[in-house]
């Protein structure tokens, strides 16, 4: 199976992702942050940046798909999908103004062509999360490129979640409020989500 994890900067996702794997015995395949050459730039210059750090993401989920493909044997959990890269965060720097059309078009094309070659997951798991609990998130985990990130940016990619949530007409998905959770670091809340996950994975 294809299992993937989706949610705003600083839900969870990564760590969700990594106790799941471990929980289930699952091959894991995390977002390509770490070692990033254009993601500290993206946040200092969103304008200058915005069509190469999208591009760089693109790829990588890409190669990660193409991974998950050839991987016949084992259930495989993501952290964050291909749809994500254009649905929410590319369309958001577009409709925001930071990507520019031309960028955006030939954006758009070369997603469309990988798409046509992409199977989707068999569940999202979509964490939910109000812009305290995400800027609580991020200040814990203390990336220095993400110290100056503006509440409007999150709260503009929290829209367009929940619009990409409502529409997905992909396959399953399970949506998960955390704002009241603290998964990493109570038992009751992880297996919460367990119990909660155990019912989709009897369905598929």
């Amino acid at each position: 199976m294809h299992i993937a994890i989706i949610g705003n900067i600083g839900a969870g996702k990564t760590t969700l992702t990594q106790m799941l794997g471990e929980y289930y015995k699952w091959d894991v395949m995390y977002e390509a942050v770490e070692g990033n050459p254009y993601l500290a730039d993206f946040y200092q210059d969103m304008d200058r940046w915005a069509f190469n750090l999208q591009i760089y993401f693109l790829n990588s989920r890409f190669a990660q798909v193409q991974k998950i493909r050839a991987t016949t044997y084992s259930t495989i959990i993501q952290d964050r999908t291909i749809y994500e890269d254009a649905f929410i965060f590319a369309r958001n720097l577009y409709e925001s103004g930071v990507m520019k059309e031309r960028d955006y078009r030939t954006y758009l094309l070369l997603f469309e062509s990988i798409i046509k070659t992409v199977s989707q997951p068999d569940l999202l798991i979509y964490l939910k999360a109000d812009i305290p609990k995400l800027v609580s998130q991020i200040k814990k985990r203390g990336r220095e490129f993400e110290a100056d990130m503006s509440t409007d940016y999150l709260t503009s990619l929290n829209r367009y979640y929940e619009d990409f949530a409502k529409n997905y007409d992909h396959g399953k998905i399970l949506e998960i409020d955390v704002n009241q959770m603290d998964f990493a670091s109570d038992p009751d809340d992880f297996n919460h989500i367990v119990a909660l996950l155990n019912k989709e994975l009897f369905y598929i």
